[in-house]
Order: structure tokens, then C-alpha cells, then sequence
């Protein structure tokens, strides 16, 4: 009887170690690898360079509106459209890395950021198509920053009308990781001209703000890998783990007075 206390009183050790602790859900915490200065720790993100499959929305302004009708289909920048009238009416970016563009045809914009994107176009139309006197003005945005969650998180395909948004945010708006999901290996799957590659980041360390990995890129994907607690089976709070216990403990006593009678 003496020794199947022992194995209880471990088992119930081993149990309340298990559970998910405030160092495992708190966002960007200080471990002492950041000097304590919020200037060290105003990381601007790298400009995106685009690639194949974006869909860029291209909008040229002129004083005479007229002329500048061909170059804005109808409904690109209309909002309420969303992301399915910029796929229908926005310049999808081809395996070549070249957009299709009225009047001028073919422009690659693969690698190029959005601003570079921009005198390019204008470069082109004032040699082609204006005059100087035109005054024309060029925009490109992206249509929308669309990436994916996946893992102890709520899964989905997402999209934020924004220029920059950090994982935080991304995963805020996919309603944060569950209780039971890693924060400190969160892996992100981000595509390159070369292929997809496995980037890693500790979102419970302040550190994480510096990672080049804190800002997300359109097309990411974002995994959520469950704690090692959950895999093993292991309540999520002490007053679970106790529950469990309990009943472990309650039945094997019944079974080791039933041996004994």
C-alpha cells in the first residue's frame, strides 16, 4: 500500500508540473536578452518586393480624368468589392514576374516594392503616353495582405487592408493562439522567388520585436504547434490536473482493495 502511495504522489508531482503556466501565454516577455529601452526595440520592417501571384492595384491620376479612364478598370478600386473585385480587376503578377498593363503591355514588377513600382509606371507612361504637363500621379497598393493560420489557433485564410502588419495582430485577428498552442516556436512558412522556407520565432520573448520575422508578408503562413503539456495529455490548470488525479487515484484504490478482499 506504502509503495502505491509513492507512485501516486509522483504521478500527482508529475501532473502539476505539467500545467500551462503564465511564462507559456504571455506575450513578449523580458528575459533579459533586450536592454530595457524602447528605442532599441523600434524595428522597421524591409520594404515588400513582390512577387508572382500578388495582385497589385494600380490607380493613375491625371488633371484630365479622361485620359486617364483606360488605365483604371472598373471596380479595382471599388471597396465593397474587396478582395474578389481586385482579383477580377486588379494586375495579377504572372509566373514571369510581368503584369499586363494597358497601353504599355507587359512590365515586370518581380522584386520590385510597391514605390519602385510606382516611377516605373510613370516613367513609362510619360515616355509613351503623357506629356509632362499631364501631371500625372501613380499609385500601387497590394491587394490586401493575405495570409494563413493554421495549428492551436483558429484556422483560416485571412486578409487585412493594411501595408504592415505584425504577427501579433495577424494571430490577434484569428482570434490568438489557444491556451494550448507553443508560443515560443511559432513557425512561419514564407514564400521566396526560390521556394518556401521555415522561419521560427519566440512570441513570448520581447526579443521576438526584433526578429526579421515580426512583421509578416503577404502569402505567409503562420503554424501554431500544440505544447508538448497537451500532446502527453496533461490538464491545462492545476485544479484540472487535480480533478484528474483524483479519479486515477479513486480508481486504482477501488482496484487494490478489490485484490485485496
Amino acid at each position: 500500500m506504502q509503495r502505491l502511495i509513492w507512485s501516486f504522489l509522483l504521478v500527482f508531482g508529475v501532473l502539476c508540473t505539467s500545467c500551462i503556466t503564465n511564462k507559456d501565454l504571455v506575450y513578449l516577455q523580458d528575459k533579459g536578452t533586450i536592454v530595457s529601452d524602447s528605442t532599441k526595440i523600434q524595428v522597421l520592417p524591409k520594404p515588400y518586393r513582390v512577387q508572382v501571384n500578388d495582385i497589385l492595384s494600380i490607380n493613375v491620376k491625371a488633371l484630365d480624368e479622361e485620359l486617364t479612364a483606360i488605365f483604371n478598370p472598373a471596380g479595382a478600386l471599388n471597396v465593397a468589392g474587396g478582395q474578389g473585385g481586385l482579383y477580377f480587376n486588379g494586375f495579377t503578377v504572372d509566373l514571369h514576374g510581368n503584369i499586363e498593363f494597358p497601353i504599355l503591355g507587359e512590365i515586370n514588377v518581380l522584386g520590385f516594392t510597391v514605390e519602385e513600382i510606382e516611377d516605373k509606371v510613370e516613367e513609362e507612361l510619360l515616355e509613351r503616353y503623357f506629356k509632362k504637363t499631364a501631371e500625372i500621379f501613380v499609385t500601387v497598393k497590394l491587394s490586401g495582405l493575405k495570409y494563413s493560420v493554421i495549428g492551436e489557433a483558429a484556422t483560416g485564410v485571412y486578409t487585412l487592408y493594411q501595408d504592415r502588419v505584425n504577427i501579433i495582430e495577424a494571430l490577434a485577428n484569428a482570434g490568438d493562439i489557444a491556451i494550448t498552442g507553443d508560443r515560443r516556436d511559432v513557425l512561419i512558412i514564407r514564400q521566396y522567388p526560390d521556394g518556401q522556407k521555415i522561419h521560427h520565432i519566440d512570441l513570448t520573448d520581447i526579443s521576438a520585436m526584433q526578429s526579421p520575422f515580426y512583421f509578416i508578408q503577404p502569402n505567409d503562413i503562420i503554424q501554431v504547434k500544440p505544447l508538448k503539456r497537451k500532446v502527453f495529455g496533461a490538464g491545462q490548470t492545476v485544479t484540472q490536473n487535480i480533478a484528474t488525479f483524483a479519479s486515477i487515484f479513486s480508481v486504482l484504490v477501488s482496484v487494490y482493495l478489490i485484490t485485496q478482499n
